[in-house]
């Protein structure tokens, strides 16, 4: 029963983020996910509601480079992943929506590795 309420206060946790973030075209929002053995990224146009891009540790071209997708390594590889698939579509700012999860390990590795490679938010 313990896990139900960490996903009740995350989840409104996250309806509180949302009311705040909103994504356009020019500065999508940068929505995250982690799971307990992957992470997944989107950044979404939310005026349209269309994803422009995506990534994640389940994706062909990453797996092979990594060990296990649920871990730090794998957080900073997918920031890095995401920042450079956002500046080949000419997009270098983004609000970053962390999904109701605490702002420390995977999910501030990830925000660190996609600003080290020219993310802005």
């Amino acid at each position: 029963m313990k896990s139900n309420l960490k996903l009740k206060k995350r989840l409104k946790r996250k309806i509180s983020i949302r009311k705040k973030i909103n994504g356009t075209a020019v500065k999508p929002r940068m929505s995250v996910y982690r799971s307990l053995k992957n992470i997944y990224v989107q950044l979404v146009d939310d005026t349209t509601g269309k994803t422009i891009l995506n990534a994640s540790t389940n994706d062909k071209d990453i797996r092979g480079q990594l060990k296990y997708g649920g871990n730090v390594e794998a957080a900073k590889k997918i920031g890095e992943i995401v920042a450079k698939r956002a500046q080949e579509k000419n997009i270098t700012e983004v609000t970053f929506d962390r999904n109701g999860f605490r702002y420390h390990g995977r999910i501030k590795e990830l925000a660190d590795a996609a600003r080290a490679n020219g993310l802005k938010f």
